[in-house]
């Protein structure tokens, strides 16, 4: 949907900026979803062959990889990392939990 002309009353503008902003919501959403189904896949690959949760070394490109797309984006690369740190703790987690059922799994 495109967004109201300038033309439009404050009313019409606010209207369309909000139905832009909830589906772009919407689209972030379902692809965080995606990416957690394919950290997920990560997890059990990893928990399987006893690898270790976390990889510092990715982390830190994938950082240094986002901060440079976010100031291409003309978005605050600090946000961006921010961002980034929250997810991934999200998925050490994930990885640790995969880890821990596999090992009860195997005991």
């Amino acid at each position: 949907m495109g967004l109201a002309p300038s033309s439009s009353t404050p009313e019409e503008r606010l209207l369309s900026l909000r139905s832009s902003i909830d589906n772009i919501d919407a689209a972030l959403v379902h692809m965080l979803a995606e990416r957690f189904r394919c950290t997920q896949e990560v997890g059990r690959l990893k928990a399987e062959h006893e690898m270790p949760a976390s990889d510092p070394q990715r982390e830190a490109r994938q950082i240094a990889r986002l901060r440079a797309l976010a100031a291409d984006a003309q978005l605050d690369p600090e946000f961006a990392e921010k961002w980034f740190n929250f997810v991934v703790a999200e998925v050490i987690h994930h990885h640790h939990r995969l880890a821990n059922e596999a090992a009860a799994d195997e005991g």
